[in-house]
């Protein structure tokens, strides 16, 4: 399925729904609760803010897109402003001199002369530009198709005979050793893949059982070595016994180091001379700014690198590795590490990306999540049961819960939003937000099966055991009820094909999670 590519026009001409939708979402939860401390409001966290590294560059960009209008042309005159924006902003996220350089070079190039057209404003059609050739840039040129349809994230070369080795390198700390566990995960369950994983860290006390427990959880086999066996002999025997075992793919953890030296460049040069990898993967931290671009150079010069793992980048970093490091080493970032879950690894879409940081969001992205998170054989009985008999209870309601929770929270839904809809949310307090959502699961689970069953049968007395097994208060009992009273009769009016009643029961039960939310 192909990201969407909008245009600016497109992008512009969709504020007014845009807009609108931001309201109703956000609406639940339009105040931050105040800090119990101090009163004040609590800041707003997402939970993968991958975007949040280069807000900067974000804002200056929409800053400047507002002031250029009127014009019926792009002219150096008047995109020397925004071209200046852009430099300071790359600048100050990081982005290696170079890049910026050649980058700014290229979309005054692109852009002086273009015509503007139909009901896009200047501002909106160097956007266009600066899309592109971000694009460009974090991609390489493959990455921007020649028809305008959109990029595709750079695919692992498995197609070679069994077992596929995959090779990691990377500094200590960079986080190798999850990642492996990480990519361990995405190849059983998006590329069906039996996977074998070895640790050749001998120098590393925990490296090992370390690693052994990261496999275990992610349902990998693991290949047992020991801290005084030499790493080529390791590599040896686990491909040995991989090959013997059938696995489709043998990833190999290294040592790493806390800076480069020749010693690991010559130890990491033996393993690849003798595994002879399909794929050898760079695992950089992106926190580390300038110096993840100089060391994913290093490493380049000394290996045959395929591709880069970036990790951290919903870290508080500037951001800037992942705009310098396809340029520095002309290999393409490969997979994305955000959070510390395992399963918290994802392709890297050049365009997606350019998207996020122009504010344009990730809808596809948002659309695979709700794919992988939603249970649809357990979404379509319920949604036959609504439909035969408009009964909704509170089984149903702690279910729907918990698939958001699969899709990875609010925080995380919010962050690959369009900036317009990432504003509304803003002055929520998410973490709160997340917080009232698992303690309405608690109640839930407070309660017995005949209670979520029937919701009726939770008179004064049941509501006082209910909150003493929840820990909460009765009036946070009381709330929930009402809520799902409120949710109920709109089920029964959609059993019944009453839509506009429905849409207005919606927006009376604004006021209902507004004060679940907002506390």
């Amino acid at each position: 399925m192909a990201a969407p590519r909008w245009t600016p026009g497109e992008f512009a001409r969709s504020a007014p729904v845009r807009h609108a939708t931001a309201r109703t979402a956000w609406s639940i939860s339009d105040r931050p609760p105040a800090d119990k401390r101090g009163g004040a409001p609590q800041p707003y966290k997402a939970h993968l803010r991958i975007s949040a590294m280069l807000d900067n560059l974000t804002q200056r960009l929409a800053r400047v897109v507002k002031t250029m209008r009127g014009e019926a042309r792009l002219t150096e005159a008047n995109t020397a402003e925004m071209l200046r924006e852009v430099r300071l902003a790359m600048l100050e996220a990081d982005v290696a001199l170079p890049v910026v350089r050649e980058f700014v070079a290229r979309v005054k190039e692109k852009a002086l002369g273009e015509e503007v057209v139909g009901s896009l404003t200047p501002g909106q059609a160097l956007v266009g530009v600066v899309q592109r050739e971000l694009t460009a840039v974090i991609g390489g040129e493959e990455a921007v198709a020649a028809d305008g349809a959109a990029g595709k994230a750079a695919e692992l070369n498995l197609a070679v005979q069994p077992p596929a080795i995959i090779l990691m390198a990377g500094l200590q700390g960079a986080g190798k050793t999850t990642t492996v566990g990480k990519l361990a995960k995405w190849l059983k369950e998006n590329k069906k893949k039996k996977v074998l994983t070895v640790s050749c860290d001998v120098y590393r006390p925990a490296a090992i059982a370390q690693l052994k427990t990261v496999s275990d959880q992610v349902g990998a086999d693991f290949f047992p070595s020991q801290p005084d066996q030499k790493p080529v002999d390791i590599a040896r025997a686990a491909l040995d016994w991989a090959r013997k075992h059938y696995h489709d793919v043998l990833i190999v953890d290294t040592a790493g180091r806390l800076g480069i030296d020749e010693a690991m460049m010559q130890e990491i040069a033996a393993l690849h001379a003798a595994l002879k990898p399909a794929e050898t993967l760079f695992v950089v931290d992106a926190m580390l700014g300038q110096d993840a671009v100089n060391t994913a150079k290093a490493f380049n010069d000394t290996l045959p690198l395929t591709g880069v793992v970036l990790t951290k980048l919903d870290g508080d970093a500037r951001g800037g590795a992942a705009l310098s490091v396809r340029h520095v080493t002309g290999r393409p970032i490969k997979f994305v590490g955000v959070g510390e879950k395992l399963d918290g690894l994802e392709p890297f879409y050049p365009d997606r990306m350019a998207q996020r940081i122009l504010g344009m969001g990730d809808i596809l992205a948002l659309v695979e999540e709700a794919q992988r998170g939603v249970d649809m054989e357990a979404a379509e009985k319920l949604a036959k049961k609504i439909k035969k008999t408009g009964g909704f209870d509170l089984e149903d309601f702690k279910a729907q819960i918990g698939q958001m929770k699969k899709m990875g929270g609010l925080g995380s839904l919010v962050d690959k939003l369009p900036a317009q809809f990432a504003q509304q949310a803003q002055g929520a307090n998410m973490d709160q937000a997340e917080k009232q959502v698992r303690r309405m699961e608690g109640i839930i689970n407070s309660m017995t099966p005949a209670e979520r069953a029937k919701p009726e049968l939770i008179k004064a007395s049941r509501k006082r055991r209910i909150a003493a097994g929840a820990g909460v208060p009765v009036q946070e009992v009381n709330r929930l009820l009402n809520q799902f009273d409120q949710m109920q009769s709109m089920m029964k009016k959609l059993k019944g094909g009453g839509m506009a009643k429905m849409m207005r029961s919606m927006g009376a039960m604004k006021g209902g999670m507004k004060g679940l939310f907002n506390r």
